[in-house]
C-alpha cells in the first residue's frame, strides 16, 4: 500500500494515482466518520461541526482563502456563549493556571506510582520533591487570596510546572516558542471551562508577533525563565 507510511497533515487524506504515486488530497468533510455528540467540536467561525475531521476537512477545501486562513479549533465541545473576560478576571487567572498545572502533574505522578509510563524519570524526580513537601497546597476549589498567597510563600513549587507545560506543547518542531497550532490542545480543552483562556494567550504575547516564547510564557505565569 503506497499510503502505509506516507503522512498527511490534518484536514487531507492520502490519494493514489492511476500511476501508483501517493499525494495528499483535501479530507471531504461528508465522508468523515460519525461522532457522538460528546465529539463535537466549535471553530473560529462559531460553527459546530461534527468533529475535528469534519473541522480540518474544511479548513483544507478552504484553503488559499481568508476565511480558511481564519478557520481554526477554537474548543471542544459545542458552540456555546462564552462570557467576556473582564481586566479582574483575567488579572487572577495565573493563579488558578499555575495551581492547576501543579496539580496535574501531582495527578501524573501517583498514577506513575502503580503504572510506569506518566513521566520520564527526570521528571518524576523533580515533581516527587514538590508532591512530598509537607507545605504543599493540595487540590481543591480555593479562594484567590489563598493562591496568592501559597505563590508568594511556596514560589519554587510553581516554576516546574510552568516550565514542564511548556515543554510539554513544544513539539512540533521544538524551538522554544509556541505557535497557535501548538497551544491549541491545551486551549481547546480549557475554553468552555476558563472563558479568560484566550485573552490570557493573547496578552501573552507581548511583542504581537503571533508566537508566545518561553520568556513571554514564564512572565504571563510570573516565573522567572
Amino acid at each position: 500500500d503506497p499510503c502505509r507510511n506516507f503522512h498527511c497533515k490534518r484536514g487531507k487524506v492520502c490519494h493514489v494515482d492511476k500511476q501508483g504515486k501517493p499525494s495528499c488530497i483535501c479530507q471531504d468533510p461528508a465522508s468523515c466518520p460519525s461522532t457522538k455528540d460528546y465529539e463535537h467540536v466549535c471553530g473560529t467561525d462559531n460553527k459546530t461541526y461534527d468533529g475535528t475531521c469534519q473541522l480540518f476537512g474544511t479548513k483544507c477545501q478552504l484553503e488559499g482563502t481568508k476565511m480558511g486562513r481564519q478557520l481554526h479549533l477554537d474548543y471542544m465541545g459545542s458552540c456555546k456563549y462564552i462570557p467576556h473576560c473582564t481586566d479582574y478576571e483575567v488579572d487572577q487567572f495565573p493563579l488558578r493556571m499555575r495551581d492547576w498545572l501543579k496539580n496535574i502533574l501531582m495527578q501524573y505522578y501517583e498514577r506513575d506510582l502503580d503504572t510506569s509510563g506518566f513521566l520520564t524519570e527526570k521528571q518524576r524526580n523533580k515533581v516527587k520533591k514538590i508532591y512530598q513537601n509537607d507545605k504543599r497546597l493540595v487540590a481543591g476549589d480555593h479562594a484567590v487570596e489563598l493562591l496568592l498567597h501559597d505563590f508568594e510563600k511556596n514560589y519554587h513549587m510553581y516554576v516546574y510546572p510552568v516550565h514542564w507545560e511548556f515543554h510539554q506543547l513544544d513539539q512540533h518542531p521544538v524551538d522554544r516558542v509556541l505557535t497557535h497550532s501548538e497551544l491549541a490542545p491545551l486551549r481547546a480543552s480549557l475554553v468552555p471551562m476558563e472563558h479568560c483562556i484566550t485573552r490570557f494567550f493573547q496578552e501573552c504575547d507581548g511583542d504581537q508577533d503571533k508566537f508566545i516564547a518561553l520568556k513571554e510564557w514564564c512572565h504571563c505565569f510570573g516565573i522567572k525563565e
